[in-house]
């Protein structure tokens, strides 16, 4: 198994220039990760995009709106973005938003949940459970259909987007059709064979994993619970999942074994595998398979939508 040709010559660069996040606080590491963010000269255009204030359970939450040029209603999509628990925000996760929007096509709902240290868990995964209840119940302001309602994320928004399925499924609702795991966080196990191969010199290395399951959920005993890791939960009556596994990320076994409990449970799920894959690719626009994976999951999400 080999890196993608594009990041081959890359990887050394990327690998070296990831910050030292697990020696700051998280103060620190948002301001750093802030400051090399670079927006696109012109972002993709779509319908509107209006960011909201949504009344949570434990104060505002700020959502960004994204509405395709399509024919309306269309299916809703609440996106949790990555960043560790930690880092990232609305801007950070702009461009993809607006491109997995476009594809599918969807009125994507990104949000910027609670961020941890300062919030630990579970106020992040509360959040996005109270914006994908919200979104069920405003959809027809918007352009949605609350009858096809996914919830989706990449990396730590991964493991967001998992959670909120199974709070949906614990507490009543909403009914969700469907549920997208970018590379996702799952389990605070840094001992597989993925973390052996990858854990070093392929960006995002295994010190800054173990940091954001440290700011996030630092409690050992809470690292169990379903809604922390939620390959320790009960996972039939979940909505069919779209898994998106990078070969060369630390992340891998973990969104494989997800992927085998999902299905042992009975619930369906669609593996798109990326061999040549880092963790994180989907967010660098300047690699074909990025925009392959980006193809390849919103095709599989349309068709359950």
């Amino acid at each position: 198994m080999n890196l993608d040709p594009q990041l081959a010559p890359l990887i050394e660069a990327l690998d070296s220039g990831f910050p030292p996040v697990h020696e700051m606080t998280g103060a620190q590491a948002r301001a750093t990760i802030r400051s090399r963010f670079v927006p696109p000269p012109k972002p993709e255009s779509l319908a509107s995009v209006d960011d909201v204030v949504i009344a949570g359970d434990d104060g505002p939450i700020t959502a960004r709106v994204y509405r395709p040029a399509a024919e309306v209603p269309l299916p809703l999509v609440v996106y949790a973005h990555g960043g560790g628990f930690v880092f990232c925000d609305l801007d950070s996760h702009d461009a993809l938003c607006r491109n997995l929007a476009n594809l599918t096509p969807a009125v994507l709902i990104s949000v910027d949940y609670r961020l941890a240290p300062e919030n630990r868990w579970p106020a992040a995964a509360e959040d996005v459970y109270a914006v994908t209840r919200w979104a069920a119940e405003h959809a027809a302001e918007f352009g949605g259909d609350p009858g096809r309602l996914a919830v989706a994320g990449d990396s730590a928004g991964g493991n967001l987007a998992a959670v909120t399925a199974l709070m949906a499924r614990d507490r009543g609702g909403p009914d969700l059709s469907a549920q997208l795991l970018i590379y996702p966080m799952i389990a605070a196990d840094f001992e597989t064979e993925s973390y052996r191969l990858y854990g070093k010199g392929f960006y995002n290395p295994r010190p800054a994993l173990q940091w954001y399951w440290d700011q996030y959920v630092p409690s050992s005993s809470d690292r169990t619970h379903p809604y922390a890791s939620p390959l320790q939960a009960r996972l039939d009556g979940l909505p069919p999942a779209v898994v998106v596994v990078a070969g060369h990320d630390p992340l891998r076994d973990e969104a494989i074994a997800y992927a085998d409990a999902l299905e042992s449970a009975g619930v369906p799920v669609v593996r798109c595998t990326f061999d040549g894959g880092i963790h994180g690719f989907m967010t660098m626009p300047m690699l074909d398979i990025a925009h392959e994976a980006r193809r390849q999951a919103t095709q599989e999400l349309a068709k359950l939508l």
